[in-house]
């Protein structure tokens, strides 16, 4: 039985209370101090008398994306002229920012930044943030707008500490023309991993066929966390760390067993190409043409479409629901990207100019910008039902699929996905695991064993530094 959760937070119960039903779970945390930071939110007066309040932001975001974000900060900065400044600071990508904040000194921090979604956990142990939570209560601010299933991800302890801000779902993408000449139906995409294993014999079959490959895709670790949340489980314990803190995960289990050995399976017997876990190169895969099947984020939808028209055998590209691993499964998958988090600088007009930065950001009209111009999913759910987003999506058919997943995506424990300060090295331990294993042929369960040994170690020390 899947388990549900209730949320119980003032103004954000009421954006939860669309995607959750009633449980007997309940959601007090029992271990651990997880107060990140925990100071009152300032109010509006907080910017009186203070002249023009300047705030550093630091964020991952870089191409059409970076220059996406910098338009709406300029837009922000023309509308807030003479009280409040914003500048941007390029870290480099998510790893890197990460990296940047804990090397940081309390005076070279930034006032605000964009962390992805795993170092969640890691920036409420650090204790140096302000939920935004905090603000919310302060000002009575209707979060009810707010897509459930991602400020899911992003609630922790019945808070929400960060603002969710660039989302991404992972979809399944086929090429239609690589489809069709196989007899396939491109608008009805394998939904588990035998019917990807059956539909690459078929394209590997079909005389005349020009992709190399019927499947191939990075093994990257958040692959391997969406397939565990589409089987309904938990990576991690304590509900993923969602009602206490986590003290290990769970690699080796039957769901990603199977994964694995199908994996190599595809892998031998020529269906699947060999790739590693560096992203674009699967996707560079997929792009030209190389495999007919692949799977990645909605983020890469664009490079995808606009890959496959200027690719040697041009193609057009078609998108399905997450597979499987068993069709019995009845989970749903995580969603992924970063979120928006302020740090506690004791500096009150600072933190209420990052909050009005933040409102900015995540507003409606933002949104449909944000979301038109980058193809990250609007965390507003009337940005969906906007003129000028429903345009953008009927221009690209394919994004319905991410709008149909999620909203039929129940929250539970397993789709908020694991909450535990060491995801990061966690994520890259699943990577090493799946390269042993595809790559080298190490036995499945030996691969996947080390995997979860290595992790649970780290896991242990970083609990035990926080004295939890």
């Amino acid at each position: 039985m899947r388990i549900t959760l209730r949320r119980r937070i003032g103004a954000l119960a009421a954006a939860l209370a669309m995607a959750v039903t009633a449980s007997a779970c309940t959601s007090a945390a029992t271990s651990g101090d997880t107060s990140g930071g925990g100071d009152a939110a300032p109010g509006k007066d907080a910017l009186d008398g203070k002249g023009e309040v300047g705030i550093t932001f630091w964020h991952g975001m870089s191409g059409t994306n970076g220059e996406a974000l910098q338009s709406l900060v300029d837009q922000f900065n023309t509308e807030h002229k003479g009280k409040i400044k914003v500048n941007l600071n390029y870290k480099g990508q998510y790893d890197s920012v990460l990296a940047s904040y804990k090397n940081a000194s309390t005076q070279q921090r930034p006032d605000m930044l964009q962390m992805y979604d795993i170092g969640t956990r890691y920036m409420i142990d650090s204790k140096t943030i302000m939920p935004m939570q905090s603000f919310i209560d302060v000002d009575k601010h209707d979060v009810s707008d707010l897509q459930p299933n991602i400020a899911g991800y992003y609630t922790v302890d019945d808070k929400l500490y960060s603002m969710p801000f660039n989302t991404s779902m992972p979809l399944m993408y086929v090429n239609r023309e690589a489809f069709q000449k196989a007899g396939l139906d491109p608008d009805k995409p394998p939904t588990n991993l035998d019917e990807i294993m059956a539909a690459a014999r078929q394209i590997k079959a079909t005389a005349g066929e020009t992709v190399q490959f019927g499947f191939g895709a990075s093994l990257y670790g958040w692959f391997v966390e969406q397939w565990n949340a589409v089987a309904d489980q938990t990576l991690c314990d304590a509900d993923n760390g969602r009602t206490g803190r986590a003290g290990k995960v769970t690699i080796v289990n039957d769901t990603n067993l199977k994964l694995v050995r199908w994996w190599q399976q595809m892998v031998n017997e020529g269906l699947a190409m060999k790739l590693d876990s560096n992203t674009d190169n699967g996707d560079n895969a997929f792009s030209s043409g190389t495999v007919a099947m692949t799977l990645e984020s909605t983020g890469s939808l664009g490079t995808f479409t606009s890959g496959a028209a200027a690719s040697k055998n041009p193609f057009t590209v078609g998108t399905g629901f997450y597979p499987k691993v068993d069709e019995a499964n009845d989970g749903g998958p995580i969603i992924g990207g970063a979120s928006l988090w302020i740090v506690n600088k004791e500096d009150a007009a600072k933190e209420r100019a990052a909050w009005e930065l933040v409102k900015f950001l995540s507003d409606k009209e933002t949104q449909v910008t944000w979301h038109t111009k980058t193809g990250y999913f609007p965390i507003s759910r009337a940005a969906l039902d906007d003129p000028a987003d429903k345009q953008w999506v009927s221009q690209k058919p394919q994004f319905a699929t991410a709008i149909e997943q999620l909203q039929g995506t129940k929250l539970t424990h397993a789709t908020q996905g694991c909450s535990i300060g060491e995801m990061p090295n966690v994520r890259k331990n699943v990577e090493n695991g799946l390269q042993a294993a595809v790559l080298q042929g190490v036995d499945a369960e030996k691969a996947l064993t080390d995997a979860q040994d290595a992790a649970n170690k780290q896991v242990s020390d970083y609990n035990d530094k926080l004295g939890g």
